[in-house]
């Protein structure tokens, strides 16, 4: 059963980000999520943020058997750009995170939220981890991070993933030129090993402004070429593959 459908845009239109969303009845469980050896907590100060959104029609390629992957990758849902969060950096290599002890964020701000980034339990990693150490409420950051990934628009994917020439820096120039005030310099594009876009890492500075990335904060070269899975809008079509294109 299937409740709340939310259409964000219609397949053609270029700022579209879910062409369809239907938020389940009945929310998949969450877990807490806490610091551990592998991924300490760290109080830092923060330098500036990262907005990171993720090319679903690639992640789904990987994980559409996943079970936390179920509303993203099934049930009738087709995404092109996902929100994968909001993260405070630091002034140096390192950034803060598990700032505090996080509870479970409740079903309300789950449901507000997951047609932005669709599994609950990423929503709960993202408050856990980066949302606890930027002195916002849960749902004042999430307010933040998807009310700033609403405004971004985008160029034509499914165009541009049929390109045999498209490069890291062409596709930041594109989503640059499709977002008024954003800058190349302001994205780093990430890729698979075999080359397919993975990710968009947008840079901010500490009053959430884009700014011209850091050196050595992540992303290919801009000459890196990259390949790009198609999107198929239309859930009856099988979701999306991986095209022609790269």
């Amino acid at each position: 059963m299937l409740a709340a459908v939310a259409l964000l845009g219609a397949p053609a239109a270029a700022g579209a980000q879910a062409y369809s969303c239907a938020v389940p009845a009945i929310l998949p469980p969450v877990h807490p999520e806490v610091a551990d050896e592998r991924n300490p907590q760290r109080l830092l100060p923060i330098g500036g943020y990262t907005l990171a959104v993720t090319w679903t029609p690639e992640y789904c390629h990987g994980h559409a058997t996943d079970p936390s992957a179920r509303i993203e990758c099934g049930g009738g849902n087709s995404f092109g750009w996902t929100l994968h969060g909001l993260w405070p950096d630091g002034v140096g290599p390192e950034w803060p995170q598990y700032c505090k002890a996080a509870t479970l964020l409740p079903p309300a701000t789950l449901r507000r939220n997951l047609c932005a980034t669709p599994s609950a339990q990423l929503l709960q990693h993202e408050w856990s981890k980066h949302g606890t150490c930027t002195g916002l409420t849960p749902d004042a950051y999430f307010a933040r991070s998807t009310g700033m990934y609403a405004r971004l628009r985008w160029p034509d994917m499914a165009r541009l993933s049929h390109e045999r020439q498209s490069s890291a820096g062409s596709l930041a120039q594109a989503v640059a030129a499709a977002n008024p005030g954003v800058r190349p310099e302001s994205i780093r594009v990430t890729a698979d090993r075999q080359g397919w876009l993975d990710e968009i890492w947008f840079c901010l500075d500490r009053q959430m402004a884009y700014t011209r990335c850091r050196a050595g904060s992540g992303g290919v070269d801009p000459a890196t070429p990259i390949k790009i899975a198609t999107p198929r809008p239309s859930p009856a079509r099988g979701g999306a593959y991986r095209g022609e294109g790269g």
